[in-house]
């Protein structure tokens, strides 16, 4: 049975300064575009200065449904640009994380950046990069211009320089969800399966409440490192977190049969 890798389109225009912490449901990250086979992930477009990749289903039941382009979107209370990166667990009832970082880009770079996402989707890939070179020149430890990049240089199928750019956003952020999550497919993708569950376990160690590096982890392991006991405990943490899943249910089910373990036991109506 095949897995298909869990990744993100989510386009996102820019804050007027100073920058607002964004906050994205759990539901909206587990909406994600489905790869099929070995076909190029996917890559989240993030937004410069901005919190981004926070869980926020209660009680740890977020739904995964059709992939959407514009996913709910909760704004704090406009704040002041932090001096320096922040990792912060949100404490109202909700399940996750906000990550803030400083942007101290001038009206240009702000615009190059809009620019640039807006030519990602419409796959002008070359130009992405020109514009998105020119806001890195400027703002090099922002981690959002280079995971943007690395979309545009997959697509490119340059992924010599997709990983340079990956490398440098998880130098900016260590263990940063999105960059890990798309810095293993390219490592799975090359054949570079032990480092590539280096990445992911490092990233869930720091940020457990990013569901899609759970579900990459699990599929790494199953189909490609062929550690079935590393697969069972992934895929089953997934399914808990995201119950609604169903696919990953009938995966779970698979791996079951093949290991001889027993079913796992479900509620009522799963």
């Amino acid at each position: 049975m095949k897995r298909f890798p869990k990744s993100h389109v989510v386009f996102r225009r820019l804050p007027p300064a100073p920058p607002l912490p964004t906050v994205l449901c759990a539901e909206a990250k587990a909406k994600a575009e489905e790869g099929r086979g070995e076909g190029r992930p996917l890559y989240l477009l993030l937004a410069l200065g901005l919190a981004v990749l926070a869980g926020c289903a209660t009680g740890g039941k977020a739904a995964k449904t059709k992939p959407v382009d514009n996913p709910p979107v909760l704004a704090a209370k406009p704040a002041p640009a932090p001096a320096r990166t922040s990792v912060v667990r949100l404490t109202d009832g909700r399940e996750g994380f906000v990550i803030r970082e400083p942007s101290n880009l001038d009206s240009e770079s702000r615009r190059d950046f809009e620019q640039a996402n807006a030519m990602l989707k419409e796959a002008n890939y070359q130009k992405s990069v020109e514009l998105l070179e020119k806001v890195i020149a400027r703002s090099p430890g922002l981690t959002a211009p280079h995971i943007n990049i690395a979309n545009a240089y997959n697509h490119l199928n340059r992924p010599e320089q997709a990983e340079q750019h990956l490398k440098a956003a998880l130098e900016a952020v260590p263990g940063h969800p999105v960059a890990s999550n798309d810095y293993g497919l390219l490592l799975r993708k090359a054949g570079r399966f032990a480092e590539a569950r280096a990445v992911y376990e490092k990233s869930l160690a720091a940020f457990p409440e990013y569901h899609p590096l759970e579900r990459n982890l699990a599929i790494l392991c199953d189909l490609y490192l062929k550690d079935l006991a590393c697969a069972q405990e992934h895929y089953e943490t997934y399914s808990k977190a995201m119950p609604k899943d169903k696919l990953v249910k009938l995966w779970i089910a698979d791996l079951q049969t093949r290991t001889g373990h027993l079913a796992m036991h479900t509620g009522p109506g799963q």
